[in-house]
């Protein structure tokens, strides 16, 4: 198995869908040298008139506690995207450094779908490090460029010592029935070749990484027998 500094996955659900039964997700990296990476913060803890659809659970501030966490112990938060369901916490961790991809970042100053949360977002230049296509953060922890559901979407790669790899597709692949080489119904989709191509770069790094686990951004039932924090993968 390759050299990995990562030690621990937690996976958490931090709201709902309910029309639709989808969970909203985010996820913790700790490393062998005491470092928290954040994929991700959930719904803002205000949800706008506009986003009434999404409901908050327990958001992800009240989970890290459970393991003895505060805001100021992230020190980087990985950004998949900007999306309300995605970053909607960002804001929270003072402290953290936000690493996205350089054209997400820059789609975004313009794009109105990011403009209820750009507080979250639209951090100092200081705390953004933007990234261009696939990035090893450190050693086990690498982020995917994945565009097509937006530009610039990033899904994330982990490598733990006992676990194995584990593929988080974030919404590149929300759900496992469109994990496939087979042609999906890409009507109504403007970018459904971009999300055909990240789905076949990611079913090609999954086969080459031998991944043990394939983790899809929103699909209730692969998450119902998920370990959950405080429970983790290592």
């Amino acid at each position: 198995m390759n050299q990995t500094a990562v030690q621990r996955l937690y996976l958490m659900q931090v709201g709902v869908m309910p029309e639709y039964r989808i969970p909203i997700v985010c996820a913790l990296v700790q490393t062998q040298d005491g470092r928290n990476i954040l994929i991700d913060t959930g719904l803002p803890e205000v949800i706008p008139e506009e986003a009434s659809e999404f409901e908050n659970g327990q958001d992800a501030v009240e989970q890290l506690a459970l393991i003895g966490l505060s805001p100021a112990d992230i020190d980087v938060v990985a950004s998949t995207h900007y999306d309300i369901d995605h970053a909607g916490r960002h804001a929270a961790f003072t402290e953290a450094q936000y690493v996205v991809q350089r054209a997400h970042h820059l789609d975004a100053a313009s794009n109105p779908r990011y403009a209820a949360i750009r507080p979250q977002w639209d951090q100092p230049a200081e705390r953004l490090q933007l990234v261009d296509g696939d990035t090893e953060l450190l050693p086990g922890l690498t982020l995917i460029e994945t565009s097509g559901h937006v530009p610039g979407h990033q899904s994330v790669l982990v490598r733990l010592p006992r676990t194995g790899t584990v593929l988080l597709t974030i919404d590149a692949v929300p759900f496992a029935s469109g994990f496939t080489r087979d042609p999906q119904d890409g009507a109504g989709t403007p970018d459904a070749e971009a999300i055909r191509a990240s789905t076949i770069k990611l079913l090609d790094l999954a086969e080459r990484e031998q991944a043990a686990l394939v983790i899809f951004g929103h699909d209730e039932a692969q998450w119902n027998g998920l370990k959950l924090l405080p429970e983790y993968y290592d």
